[in-house]
């Protein structure tokens, strides 16, 4: 498993990094909680496989490399909610709209994405895409609440905040998740990862779990 290169501030330990935030009592309570939540969720993801497979009969996962805990590389699992050949569709259509280009190249993100099909876009709607992130959770790549897993290119973005965000696992939900997803630019996103690995707490975590069940509900800063 490869691992990138970050520098760590002067003022976090090698121990600091080395256990991930919360240690060993927030990782049995990801196992525990993901698990239950896998096995509630099942009869719906197994509704999704047969509506995609019906669909398009392409693939029904998508996985996508991420950075980790200590800058450890992973695939990232979510059910597919753009067509099958999105790479070409997204240089097409960036090529076609300079506005859209300008709007990728800021936030890595489209409001009005041409890869995303009917059913993916209701599935990001409900956040219902993130389903197979339990896996990831289980798997140990990831845990429940922490920073939002980001990509190779967007680790020059959180400059020496990068040590807190390779301090912790990646999660499903987050600050970020409850405090505007979407709407939130992405300076303030990196200052949101940070904010959480500086001041988290078990309680804290369930906070957010509590407030991600409100956000997905109505939808808050979904794209």
């Amino acid at each position: 498993m490869s691992v990138i290169n970050y520098d760590l501030d002067a003022s976090n330990s090698a121990s600091d990094v080395r256990t991930p935030k919360g240690g060993a009592a927030k990782r049995a309570f990801d196992i525990s909680v993901a698990t239950l939540l896998l096995f509630c969720a099942m009869p719906a993801m197994f509704f999704i496989v047969v509506i995609m497979w019906s669909s398009d009969r392409g693939p029904v996962l998508f996985s996508h490399e991420r950075i980790g805990h200590k800058g450890r590389r992973f695939r990232c699992l979510k059910f597919r909610s753009m067509v099958t050949n999105s790479q070409e569709a997204l240089a097409r259509h960036l090529e076609l709209f300079p506005q859209a280009k300008a709007e990728w190249e800021a936030s890595q993100k489209l409001r009005d994405d041409p890869r995303i099909t009917r059913l993916g876009a209701f599935l990001r709607a409900t956040s219902l895409d993130e389903l197979p992130q339990l896996i990831n959770v289980i798997r140990g790549d990831m845990s429940l609440v922490g920073p939002r897993p980001i990509v190779q290119d967007e680790v020059v973005r959180y400059a020496s905040d990068i040590t807190a965000y390779v301090s912790t696992r990646p999660g499903i939900t987050g600050l970020w998740q409850v405090s505007g997803r979407s709407d939130v630019d992405y300076d303030r996103r990196v200052q949101l990862d940070a904010q959480y690995v500086r001041e988290w707490s078990f309680l804290g975590d369930i906070v957010i779990m509590v407030r991600t069940i409100k956000v997905v509900l109505l939808r808050t800063g979904s794209r």
